[in-house]
Formats: structure tokens, C-alpha cells, sequence
């Protein structure tokens, strides 16, 4: 490309649209899982589209990076051992080796062509990837839990794309079950979880399917997300008992940086507007 030229995904389900205005592709590979391009925008940097959906742009991806991870870190009273199940762009794995009480971040992702690509095109998402508590594994995620020790996890973060093709297994009671075997007493599941404007159905199955495999508390926590389907998203939580009281002094006084999140924003995401709630049962 040589004139800039709109960039554009259909998302059938919201009846809409999203569109950036990209100068060129700068790279574009079929992997055995995916097809994954990456775009040079205007506006908004790089701009990185699986199976022709947007997945991250250099400007607006710490919205949802910090919303998956901080939330469940700063719930949990001690997170030391986390496993992120896709995640490829490494976002997710740089924030939660934020906190320095993490022993060790398993990044399991099946396409290790999404993770080759950021480090080329989106490098300051993978600037954790070196971290002696990091491991980068690329296998199937869904049977990485299947195997994980009984009782061996603080924290599962789900950081996958739309429930289909690669995705679909994460979204289903038999996966859920797999995290709540592997999850402590006190561990918390992390599961990205759409768009609460135009997917609350799924929002709610998926927390039905979390239920049957044993969750017993949920949290949904939505932010805003201009990337993705309506510009607005969420993340739900899901533990075996306990509520979702968070470590509000030590989110105040967090030694890191973070654009979005703080504690303010992660007490004001616990409220959810009234036609949420009611479709949730919380209302």
C-alpha cells in the first residue's frame, strides 16, 4: 500500500463495524492454527488481525493487558504461581511479572507464530519474555490443564481469542473443570469474556458451564476496549467459595506503572450497570 486505505471488521453478531486506516501490511502469515496479518496504521501503531479479526493495536492494548491480569493479582492474597492459557502476544505475561511476589508465569499459547510475530511488531509487550520466572510454552492449552498437579495454581488467566476455531475448548465445563482441579482453595480463574453490550448470553452460559464444573463466585469487570467488537469489554472472575474483597491499600500503592488500571478503577469496574447486573442476577 502505498495511500492509506481503511482497514476494516465485520462483526456479524453487533450488526457493526470497526475500521482503522492502515499505510501498509507489514506482515502476514498462515500458521497451521490461524491466519495472522499485521498492519502499519496511522493513528493507532501496529495493528495485528487473526482470522481477519482485530487482536491488538500498539495503542490501546494495555486496557485489556491490565484489566486480565491486575484485578485477579490484586484479589488473590498472595499470587506466586500463574498459568495464562493463549495470551501469544505476551501482553498479559509482562503485567502479571509486574508484581514481585510471582514465583513463576506459565505461558502456554498454541501458535508460537502469534508470540514471533510481537516480538518483532509489538517488542515492548514482550519485554517480560526473558524473565527467569517466565516459561513460554507453545501446546495446546486445553491439555496443559488437563495435566497440571491437583492444587498446584494461585491463579488461571483464560487470555484467548473469540469461542471459535483454536479457542472454542475454552469456554466449556470440561475445560473449567480441568482449572478448578488445578486451582488452590483460594485460586481465581481469569476468562475474557466478551462484550457485555451485545454478549451477555455468552457471558451467562459461560458462567453456567464455570458452575457446573465447580465455581461457585463469579465477577464480571467491564473496560473499555476500542479494538474490539462495541469498544466495550470484560473479563469474569470465578472462585470455589470466596468473594472478591481486593487488596485495596497495596493496589493504591503498587510499585509499577500502569496506564488504566488502579485501585479507583478496579473498585468502580465492581460496579455494574443495571442491565448487566439484572441479565447476571446480580441486579
Amino acid at each position: 500500500m502505498t495511500a492509506p486505505h481503511w482497514l476494516y471488521e465485520n462483526f456479524e453478531p453487533a450488526g457493526s463495524a470497526i475500521g482503522y486506516r492502515v499505510t501498509r501490511k507489514l506482515d502476514e502469515v498462515q500458521s497451521p492454527f490461524q491466519k495472522i496479518e499485521v498492519f502499519e496504521s496511522t493513528d493507532w501503531g501496529n495493528v495485528m488481525l487473526i482470522d481477519g479479526a482485530m487482536m491488538v493495536t500498539t495503542r490501546d492494548n494495555f486496557l485489556y493487558h491490565e484489566m486480565v491480569s491486575h484485578p485477579a493479582l490484586f484479589t488473590h492474597a498472595d499470587p506466586k504461581h500463574v498459568v495464562i492459557i493463549g495470551g501469544g502476544d505476551c501482553g498479559t505475561l509482562r503485567e502479571v511479572l509486574r508484581h514481585p511476589g510471582v514465583e513463576k508465569a506459565v505461558q502456554c499459547d498454541i501458535d508460537e507464530q502469534v508470540t514471533r510475530m510481537s516480538e518483532k511488531y509489538f517488542p515492548e509487550l514482550c519485554e517480560s519474555n526473558g524473565d527467569a520466572r517466565a516459561e513460554l510454552l507453545f501446546d495446546d492449552g486445553i491439555a496443559y490443564m488437563k495435566h497440571c498437579a491437583p492444587g498446584s495454581l494461585d491463579i488461571v488467566i483464560v487470555d484467548s481469542t473469540d469461542p471459535v476455531g483454536p479457542a472454542e475448548g475454552l469456554f466449556n465445563k470440561s475445560f473449567f473443570e480441568s482449572c478448578f482441579r488445578a486451582l488452590k482453595d483460594d485460586g481465581i480463574l481469569v476468562q475474557q469474556s466478551e462484550s457485555p453490550l451485545v454478549l451477555l448470553d455468552l457471558i451467562k452460559a459461560m458462567r453456567a458451564e464455570m458452575g457446573k464444573a465447580g465455581f461457585s463466585t463469579f465477577q464480571t469487570l467491564p473496560f473499555p476496549q476500542p479494538c474490539y467488537p462495541t469498544g466495550w469489554w470484560s473479563v469474569t472472575l470465578a472462585r470455589k467459595g470466596q468473594g472478591f474483597e481486593f487488596r485495596e491499600a497495596d493496589a493504591a500503592a503498587k510499585p509499577f506503572p500502569t496506564k488504566y488500571y488502579t485501585a479507583d478503577i478496579h473498585r468502580a469496574a465492581q460496579v455494574l450497570p443495571p442491565f448487566v447486573a439484572e441479565a447476571l442476577g446480580e441486579g
